[in-house]
């Protein structure tokens, strides 16, 4: 199949072609015939299958001829993160160049006042972030009685970050006659009950199996003790031939100390985490898409969706703690056909080890484990490390405490007192009754 027979204006072909691109990905052919129907889809993709496309596509085909008012966008796409919605308006500028259709950008960490201007012009299409549309819904600035197409992209994403409270908020405001359409990677039973509530008949559509990998990514696992990973994964990207890679690491709080000392080693590296300006973020990506940049070290914030062509390489720093993560991760290498190679670096220790049984499971096959320097490593990792042992020093005796000598002379000189005091009661008579002055 090719893109004309999809039923596409010659515009979005000239396009297309433009792009490279030939023949239409499987969710894409798909997609597009009963998205221009204006049917309602669910579309599970794993990541990297070109499902940006799929829903770009048919809505410049249906949006062409119709004009946006001021404040009052016709279509909506909701993106889990800043670094995705810049994406899709990237590819939106890409697949609609020679259509008159405005777009607006609305994330966090950008002007409000800038972001209000062009909604004042009027935008055809807005792609945002569910925060900064909420916030911008409440000052006033926009108004979402006239969307007429809805997109919730990378839905399980949405219900990992916890924005699923704030899609039902937007989703009271949109009109209940629209055209609903909803991708996700995995289908937990929270995405597959949220669909069920705002799709209408839905088409469904499943290119993949729920969170598996690419097969043209080569998978391995390399165990190392904890204090020792990044001594090996400084081996690894010396032993192999990395053009370009991404290196995760499962806390923010990591990623700036690994970027710093790879970078005394020799390496092009930055990090990209969320708490970063989104300026910076952007400056980031950038010099990483144009190679000025050979290692990006990044929490799972670059995990999703984001599309640098031709990277060679993908380390796990650290196992990711959730299986679909795994998945989502090395996805960002093996793209469009071409092939890549994924490294996860282990801890003999720990939850490392139920972390990667859980992936195996997931994936439904074993990650072949590989000796730094080449060969298979047959060894079984170790359960646990034991701490090493710490000599302690011997207690001096506080200022207020008597050395233990004096103490137990102290306390026989009280024990005769007390026997004193006791012969001498049953001499009186007086027993109990006598006051006792001797502490007991």
């Amino acid at each position: 199949m090719n893109f004309e027979e999809l039923g596409l204006s010659p515009e979005i072909l000239k396009a297309i072609e433009e792009c490279g691109y030939t023949e239409p990905t499987p969710i894409q052919a798909k997609a597009i015939p009963p998205i221009l129907m204006t049917r309602d889809v669910l579309g599970l993709a794993q990541t990297g299958t070109g499902k940006t496309a799929s829903f770009i596509l048919p809505m410049l085909e249906i949006l062409y001829g119709g004009r946006a008012k001021a404040r009052m966008p016709r279509s909506l796409i909701l993106e889990p993160t800043r670094e995705l919605a810049a994406q899709v308006a990237e590819n939106f500028d890409q697949y609609g160049k020679y259509h008159k259709l405005n777009k607006a950008l609305l994330v966090g960490g950008e002007s409000v006042a800038e972001q209000t201007k062009i909604l004042d012009r009027g935008a055809d299409v807005l792609i945002a972030t569910p925060g900064r549309l909420l916030d911008l819904f409440e000052r006033g600035a926009i108004l979402l009685n006239d969307i007429k197409i809805l997109v919730i992209d990378e839905a399980d994403r949405m219900l990992d970050m916890g924005f699923i409270p704030d899609i039902e908020k937007i989703i009271s405001f949109v009109p209940p006659i629209r055209q609903t359409l909803l991708f996700s990677a995995t289908m937990p039973k929270e995405i597959k009950g949220l669909a069920d509530k705002l799709l209408s008949n839905p088409k469904e559509i499943s290119v993949a199996p729920a969170a598996s990998p690419a097969e043209t990514v080569e998978q391995f696992l390399v165990w190392s003790h904890p204090k020792q990973k990044r001594e090996t994964l400084e081996q690894l990207i010396r032993q192999e031939n990395v053009k370009n890679a991404f290196v995760f690491c499962n806390r923010k709080r990591d990623i700036d100390g690994l970027a710093q000392w790879l970078s005394k080693k020799g390496y092009a590296v930055a990090g990209l985490h969320g708490d970063m300006p989104q300026t910076k973020r952007y400056e980031v990506l950038d010099r990483f898409k144009e190679d000025k940049i050979t290692l990006m070290v990044c929490s799972d914030v670059a995990a999703r969706g984001l599309d640098v062509a031709g990277v060679s390489h993908v380390f796990n720093f650290d196992v990711p703690m959730h299986a679909d993560d795994y998945v989502h991760r090395i996805g960002r290498t093996g793209r469009a056909g071409m092939k890549g190679r994924a490294w996860t670096l282990a801890a003999k220790g720990g939850d490392d080890i139920k972390f990667v049984k859980s992936i195996e499971k997931l994936i439904n096959r074993e990650i072949p484990v590989e000796k730094v320097g080449g060969g298979a490593d047959k060894s079984e990792p170790a359960k646990t490390y034991k701490a090493e042992a710490v000599p302690q020093k011997a207690e001096k005796p506080r200022r207020d405490q008597k050395p233990p000598q004096k103490k137990r002379d102290e306390r026989s000189k009280n024990q005769s007192r007390r026997q004193d005091h006791d012969d001498r009661a049953n001499v009186t008579g007086f027993g109990d009754d006598v006051p006792d002055f001797f502490g007991r």
